[in-house]
């Protein structure tokens, strides 16, 4: 029987989705280190730091909104160090 299984299916460049995630993972640490260095990131930055992957964008932004930071919105397209 032929099913959908999410954990194998290739998505940009060929990663499955375990890829992606460890590598939003490394991403995001990588972004911690300069928030707390500098206070903020920009989503445009977070963008380039991922590729234009938009999968691991979109991961790399829920892991620094569970770690406790401010991902900011439309209006305010940033990263900060939440209060």
């Amino acid at each position: 029987m032929d099913s959908c299984d999410s954990r194998i299916k290739a998505y940009k460049n060929g990663k499955t989705f375990d890829q992606c995630k460890a590598l939003a993972e490394k991403v995001s640490s990588n972004l911690i280190k300069k928030i707390e260095a500098i206070g903020m990131v920009s989503w445009n930055e977070i963008l380039e730091a991922t590729d234009h992957d938009e999968l691991v964008y979109k991961l790399t932004l829920k892991y620094l909104r569970r770690d406790g930071y401010n991902i900011g919105d439309w209006k305010n397209p940033k990263v900060t160090k939440s209060t």
